[in-house]
């Protein structure tokens, strides 16, 4: 893959993200906006697109290989820039609730599609997805930092219109410089060495499951992080813009731990560094439900960083033992069956907060993190399958 492409490709992560998390970090403006209440009380308006974002990977996926993944990039970053500008036009919590989920339809073709393109051909694909997931949670941050200057500059809706305009402008760039494909992703020969049957099962049961419950600890946090930390922090940092600071800085240093697991993958095996990562994030999350003030915000950059290093594996995997011909379709079920769970995770996260209050939300995030260790123990050893792809 070419230089531009590439940063391209990267650039449509960090895009994918930020878009879906704008509302999030705007959502106490919106709620002031549209005369709602409480911030908790428009929170359930964003699950369509966390909804679609999911169920949406499996066409995107199929297209991918069986139409092509150029053509499918472009349709994303053209995509998402005019819904997000459409965003910006609503009126109501229920137009809003709409608009999100056109943008949830489009930021599903990312992950299944883009990520595959990237790693088709790289020599070291660990290294390859920890950047690639670098460039994705760098997004989450830019999100926390840009919505929250754009807020206070020009209002929520220039939030959404600014990177609609930056996403349009790449999908320019990526229509001039992308190689056109000699053929469809599904059309090339497939590898003649594949896992068993039952090794195959068994791995795509636990890369789903682990997904699912990485999936629910990702959706909850980037989308609860912006209020908790003006909970923990009050008193302490008041200002808007500040906060956007500090929750940039949590996620700006999280990120990094993407590029450190994408190199120890190329070395490592994938299960017992999975399970020591999982181990950490059961901790993290135990220290941060009782603290407060800059102690949780320690808390907080530990157990971000545990979330961020767990995201590479389940793509790792993917790359390691699903041929080309068929990863975006595999990709896309496994991202469809997660996150069309964890959707519903930012539904009742609202809810949940009014009912039971932050504290209680993290030690249930540890709870699901302890889940998610349990089940990467049921993972075939590594050494098992390399020697059915030998």
């Amino acid at each position: 893959m070419p230089a531009i492409p590439s940063l391209l490709l990267n650039l449509g992560h960090a895009l994918d993200h930020l878009f879906l998390l704008i509302f999030a970090t705007a959502v106490s403006a919106i709620a002031l906006d549209f005369g709602v209440g409480r911030w908790e009380d428009m929170m359930p308006y964003t699950v369509g697109a966390f909804l679609m974002f999911g169920l949406g990977s499996i066409p995107a996926g199929r297209l991918g290989d069986l139409w092509g993944r150029r053509q499918m990039m472009l349709v994303f970053f053209f995509g998402m820039g005019l819904s997000a500008i459409a965003v910006a036009f609503t009126q109501t919590p229920l137009q809003m609730g709409l608009a999100l989920t056109v943008l949830g339809i489009f930021s599903a073709i990312y992950h299944p599609v883009g990520i595959p393109m990237l790693v088709q051909k790289s020599v070291r694909p660990g290294l390859t997805i920890g950047v690639n997931g670098l460039a994705g949670n760098l997004g989450i941050a830019l999100a926390a930092l840009s919505t929250g200057f754009l807020v206070a500059w020009q209002g929520w809706r220039v939030a959404f219109v600014v990177p609609g305009l930056v996403s349009i402008v790449c999908g320019v760039a990526f229509a001039m410089t992308a190689p056109h494909e000699s053929g469809a992703p599904a059309k090339k020969k497939a590898s003649s060495v594949q896992l068993p049957k039952h090794l195959a099962w068994r791995t795509f049961v636990v890369m789903v499951a682990t997904a699912t419950t990485t999936s629910l600890l990702f959706n909850i946090t980037t989308n609860g992080n912006a209020q908790l930390l003006a909970e923990r922090l009050d008193g302490l940092v008041n200002d808007p813009s500040r906060l956007g600071i500090l929750l940039a800085a949590i996620y700006a240093v999280a990120s990094l731990a993407q590029l450190v697991v994408g190199r120890l993958l190329d070395m490592w095996p994938v299960k017992p560094l999975f399970f020591s990562i999982l181990f950490l994030q059961i901790l993290a999350f135990a220290a941060a439900s009782q603290s407060t003030g800059w102690v949780w915000y320690a808390a907080a950059i530990f157990y971000m960083v545990m979330v961020f290093a767990s995201i590479p594996f389940s793509d790792t995997m993917v790359v390691r033992y699903i041929d080309d011909a068929m990863r975006s379709r595999v990709s896309g079920t496994r991202i469809a069956i997660s996150f069309g769970i964890s959707s519903m995770a930012v539904f009742m996260l609202g809810p949940l907060v009014k009912a039971a209050g932050f504290s209680q939300l993290m030690v249930a995030l540890s709870v699901v993190a302890a889940l998610g260790a349990l089940i990467v123990l049921f993972l075939p050893n590594e050494a098992q399958m390399n020697a059915h792809l030998k």
